[in-house]
């Protein structure tokens, strides 16, 4: 049986980390920062500098507040350990009070240093002021962000708290503890990398992510990283004045279908092959008559007739890998992606019905 002081610290970790990165259902049940400070925080929309300013300053107070958190914990979770009384508790959890105590109280500290000259010492004060004229200061900035940040045609993508937004005159990232921003006009934006998941955990479905590098002009300006869903790729072209370089000759899927194909190629290639008989020979592709036929449709999946399974199919090879993932993908229901897998599909010759496990590569 385990002892309930490992339970609270595996319980508290879990809670420490969801209350941090925030997935959606710490953010549903309005466990964050911004819904336990809203009242003091105002509103993103008026103010979105402001807001962040804020924000930002009350996350890394409440984040200092939570190792305390767990030695009070641990007082009720470990009574044995004395915690309650701090001097007859063991020289490693003074150690550790000691730290706990001193994490807020420097994070006060820190706070009101930046709160002083209204809040003109906060770092994005100071990262903002970089970007204003000579005769102007940090909040003329401020202003201009503030204003397009309100237009209904600005590009937004992420979650509620750590996003990226792009404005007509800016280009801005938004992350736990801090805000950058680089104006579009004096910005290099470079494709530098990409992830396919065959799964994304909100929709189920594949999806692939860009790395796309943000390196300003103005040397005060420090470069930083966004990242978005390739299918947003387009809207976000759309709103950037800049061309973005793709230097890692990144192939970029905007559409699910794109995605898709990636994923059905991967799961093909698990699959067991198929010997060509010697006296067979492979012709082109009929889809795109530009590479040699390479695939075969061989029922391994199911053994039974029921009607509705799949079937064998006695075509020869007639199609490429890529001519038969987008005749798969062109088949589903686009309205339920997270069905695609597991469907079945006629055969694009004799209608014989075949799932993705039936999928063979010739060799």
């Amino acid at each position: 049986m385990e002892r309930p002081e490992v339970t609270f610290s595996l319980a508290y970790i879990v809670f420490v980390i969801c209350f941090i990165f925030t997935p959606n259902e710490f953010c549903s049940a309005g466990v964050t920062v911004q819904n336990l400070f809203s009242g003091w925080l105002g509103s993103e929309d008026l103010g979105f500098v402001q807001y962040h300013i804020r924000r930002t300053a009350a996350t890394i107070l409440t984040h200092s507040i939570l190792p305390l958190g767990y030695y009070f914990g641990m007082c009720f979770a470990a009574p044995d350990k004395n915690l309650f009384y701090v001097h007859l508790a063991s020289e490693g959890w003074q150690l550790y009070f000691s730290v706990a105590i001193a994490l807020p109280v420097l994070s006060c500290v820190l706070v009101y240093y930046w709160s002083r000259n209204k809040w003109g010492n906060h770092p994005i004060s100071r990262m903002l002021a970089a970007h204003a004229l000579p005769q102007s200061g940090w909040r003329a900035v401020a202003s201009s962000i503030n204003t397009e940040f309100r237009r209904i045609d600005k590009f937004a993508t992420g979650a509620p708290g750590p996003r990226v937004i792009v404005t007509d005159t800016w280009v801005i990232k938004v992350t736990t503890y801090e805000v950058q921003v680089a104006q579009q006009q004096d910005i290099h934006l470079t494709v530098t990398n990409s992830k396919q998941h065959e799964l994304s955990p909100d929709s189920n479905t594949p999806v692939q992510i860009l790395t796309i590098s943000v390196a300003s002009v103005n040397p005060h300006v420090k470069p930083f990283d966004i990242r978005l869903n390739s299918t947003e790729y387009g809207d976000l072209k759309e709103k950037l004045h800049a061309p973005i370089r793709n230097a890692a000759n990144v192939v970029i899927h905007q559409t699910l279908s794109d995605m898709f194909l990636e994923t059905f190629k991967a799961h093909v290639e698990m699959n067991q092959t198929y010997s060509l008989p010697s006296e067979q020979e492979l012709e082109p592709c009929i889809g795109c008559m530009q590479v040699t036929a390479n695939m075969n449709l061989v029922r391994l999946c199911q053994e039974d007739e029921d009607e509705g399974e799949c079937q064998q199919c006695f075509c020869r090879p007639m199609w490429c890998l890529t001519c038969l993932g987008k005749w798969f993908a062109s088949r589903q229901d686009q309205q339920h992606p997270e069905t695609w897998l597991s469907s079945r599909v006629p055969c694009p010759t004799c209608r014989a019905k075949f799932c993705i496990l039936d999928v063979c590569v010739v060799r």
